[in-house]
């Protein structure tokens, strides 16, 4: 299986694409089939890798580059340890308000740690992994970023990974890495708020919500809707028997608990 079916005429049709920042005209990936990688472990038994593509760095560190046509498909490797105040944003296709406000909307390290405390997960891995919001080019990212963050996986034995877009192109890419870790033995869940891109590209295992790009892994200082949309969407991992998406029920009882003051 491949992580993009029919790559030749993504190519093909990229390389006439405007470069229209807005996506118009944009030949998004579509695949038929998805790769399918069993849970081997419940989750209070396994290392957790978290990916994110809202553009973090570490201030003081190199940024990633917007500008190029087809994107930047450089990584970084970002301890748990750094804090949410050390970080800066390469923000391209969403607005970064949100996660500048409180990180966890878009890069969910301080939920993750107090379920590793708490023993939901085994472990948060020791890094997590920074991408950049803006990458057009589908084919560099099956071809040299999503075999490159694979590579990292193994290196941490890192058993299953969470994923996080921050705009419309990034369910795209993320979608792309999804697929390449489940080839390579690594089962995941990707959370989405755009159904229409996710279906087109098909990662294994997707939680969809109607979210708001910039901050899909919940709204800003509302840590009670953000571990409601993590704690249904990583227990999906292990219940998943089958590539699918399937639709996280966040809005009803978060409608309930605004109109109460519970917040």
């Amino acid at each position: 299986m491949e992580t993009i079916e029919k790559k030749s005429e993504f190519t093909t049709r990229f390389s006439k694409w405007s470069g229209d920042e807005s996506l118009v005209g944009y030949p998004f990936v579509e695949n038929v089939h998805a790769p399918f990688a069993p849970v081997r472990r419940a989750l209070p038994m396994l290392n957790l890798g978290l990916i994110t593509s809202a553009g973090a760095y570490i201030d003081g560190t190199e940024a990633f580059d917007l500008e190029s046509h087809g994107g930047d498909v450089s990584f970084r490797e970002i301890p748990n340890e750094v804090e949410a105040g050390e970080l800066k944003y390469c923000a391209k296709g969403y607005d970064d308000t949100a996660v500048r406000a409180d990180r966890n909307a878009q890069i969910p390290v301080d939920r993750l740690l107090e379920y590793e405390h708490n023993a939901v997960i085994g472990s948060l891995n020791d890094v997590w992994w920074s991408l950049s919001s803006y990458i057009p080019d589908a084919a560099a990212v099956a071809d040299e970023l999503a075999p490159k963050l694979a590579e990292r996986f193994e290196r941490y034995e890192v058993q299953a990974a969470l994923l996080v877009p921050a705009s419309r192109l990034c369910h795209q890419t993320l979608g792309i890495v999804a697929r390449e870790l489940e080839m390579q033995g690594i089962p995941t869940i990707m959370i989405s708020v755009d159904r229409a891109i996710t279906d087109k590209v098909r990662p294994p295992r997707t939680a969809y919500y109607a979210g708001e790009t910039g901050s899909v892994a919940g709204k800003p200082n509302w840590s009670q809707f953000q571990r409601r949309i993590l704690d249904e969407a990583l227990r999906w991992t292990e219940t998943f028997d089958q590539p699918t998406s399937r639709k996280l029920v966040v809005e009803l009882e978060t409608a309930v608990e605004a109109a109460r003051g519970e917040r």
